[in-house]
């Protein structure tokens, strides 16, 4: 049976006079974690575009700097996807679509898989690694999809 830990190592709680609009709802609360946090784990939205990144997941996932992904399609943001053959083949649509993120944002549940990432340059090596998906709801719908990764 899988176990996933979540620890948050302060309290969000504004003082008292700070606007809480924007922070108000689930899915900026979460935003605000994955983007300060120490483990690598990423947010998108319902649109699949990137919200926040933690530094070690950009790391992981050989994406660069959060900045450079944030804003962007996930797909289109520099994830490269590969399949666990020998020749690495980019993965096709239909392939990408069940994704741990993608499933999870999907299907309003969990999900859970291997990744392949194919690191910048042709010649990078690949790194495998388990990602962990489950859906952020706001307002009682899905809202975007929030994944833990840990390298295999």
């Amino acid at each position: 049976m899988a176990h996933v830990e979540l620890s948050l190592s302060e309290v969000f709680a504004p003082a008292a006079e700070t606007p809480t609009e924007q922070e108000s709802d689930n899915f900026g609360q979460w935003s605000t974690t994955v983007f300060h946090a120490a483990e690598p784990c990423l947010l998108i939205d319902a649109d699949t575009t990137v919200v926040a990144v933690s530094a070690s997941g950009c790391e992981l996932l050989c994406l660069g700097a959060p900045e450079d992904v944030i804003g962007r399609p996930l797909l289109e943001g520099g994830l490269r996807l590969v399949d666990f053959t020998a020749n690495r083949s980019e993965l096709t649509e239909q392939e990408t679509d069940k994704i741990p993120p993608l499933l999870a944002l999907h299907s309003g549940r969990l999900a859970r898989g291997l990744l392949r990432i194919q690191g910048s340059g042709p010649d990078a090596p690949g790194t495998t690694v388990d990602a962990i998906s489950t859906p952020v709801l706001t307002d009682g719908s899905v809202a975007g999809s929030l994944t833990f990764f840990s390298e295999v």
